[in-house]
């Protein structure tokens, strides 16, 4: 088992550390680390939510606590290969196959736990999501919560530029293109910037989603319960990916809570309840629609028959 050389963090998942070896509380920055949150007393309810490319389960544990306090499901935040690491040596050896690793064990863990599952996501933690919500043998019977997910680059008129970028991003001029500045910035919870090496594992997992959803037709259609929130001034996850999942999800399974332009939330800032501050000056603001979109959520979990009072 894993020993902590430190206090340890607010709940923090030391069984991660033991599955994963290339984790622990040492490598691991000190906001960045995988959490666990699980009711003392046997709950029925259990979901797995997954960051985005470059970021942390910090920023799904506002949602996170939404769903342990207010909605009595037990929580699993995974941390992502290559992610939150206080060396990450530009992510070189970041695999997506991995990356499945980590929401495959998260999923299991809370099947060990609750009966039913359900799974959602930031960005890239959205399109796992889906993919793992989208396999047969995978333990997700529950609801799928998508946030900004990135199952569309975005690109301008018609989509054009995100096509480009994700068919850039499965060639040799990722590593033509990468920087090579350092990944470490100002941010306590995610890298300074999107590095290459993780956009080109993102742009693999993209294709194979584009893939799931088109085998998808009038005759067999996505059947799971789908939240998906999207904000208007998103410009890295293009909304026509949620648009095509919706257009082959079962008809009233698909609920779409959109956040207006005149917000100004930005892609990761849809899951933020409160700023991430530097100086005064917030690094990441906040989603000023938090509230009234974890009411949606709650909203959605009336309707099918998913909520329980605490």
């Amino acid at each position: 088992m894993t020993q902590f050389t430190q206090e340890t963090r607010a709940h923090e998942w030391p069984g991660y550390y033991d599955r994963f070896s290339y984790f622990s509380p040492e490598k691991v920055r000190a906001g960045c680390y995988p959490r666990i949150m699980e009711h003392l007393q046997s709950t029925e309810k259990a979901i797995v939510l997954v960051h985005g490319l470059s970021d942390s389960p910090y920023f799904m544990s506002a949602i996170g606590e939404h769903f342990f306090k207010n909605l009595g499901y037990n929580v699993y935040i995974p941390l992502l290969h290559c992610h939150g690491l206080k060396e990450p040596q530009g992510m070189e050896d970041v695999k997506l196959e991995e990356w499945k690793a980590n929401v495959r064990f998260a999923i299991h863990t809370a099947a060990s736990k609750s009966d039913q599952i359900s799974i959602g996501g930031l960005s890239t933690g959205g399109t796992l999501s889906f993919y793992m919500a989208a396999q047969p043998k995978e333990k997700i019977n529950g609801a799928l919560y998508l946030f900004s997910a990135a199952l569309d680059l975005g690109g301008g008129p018609l989509g054009f530029l995100g096509e480009l970028k994700e068919r850039l991003l499965g060639t040799f001029l990722v590593d033509v293109l990468d920087n090579n500045k350092p990944l470490i910035g100002d941010n306590p919870y995610r890298y300074g910037h999107i590095d290459m090496d993780g956009a080109r594992e993102l742009a693999k997992l993209i294709r194979e989603t584009d893939a799931i959803i088109e085998r998808f037709s009038c005759n067999k259609l996505f059947s799971k319960s789908v939240f998906a929130a999207h904000s208007a001034s998103d410009t890295t996850a293009d909304i026509s990916g949620i648009e095509k999942l919706q257009k082959v999800s079962a008809l009233g399974l698909f609920q779409l809570y959109s956040i207006p332009k005149c917000f100004g939330v930005s892609h990761a800032s849809l899951v933020l309840k409160d700023p991430i501050p530097k100086s005064g000056n917030p690094l990441e603001k906040e989603n000023p629609q938090f509230k009234e979109m974890m009411e949606a959520v709650t909203a959605f979990e009336k309707q099918w028959g998913l909520y329980k009072p605490q």
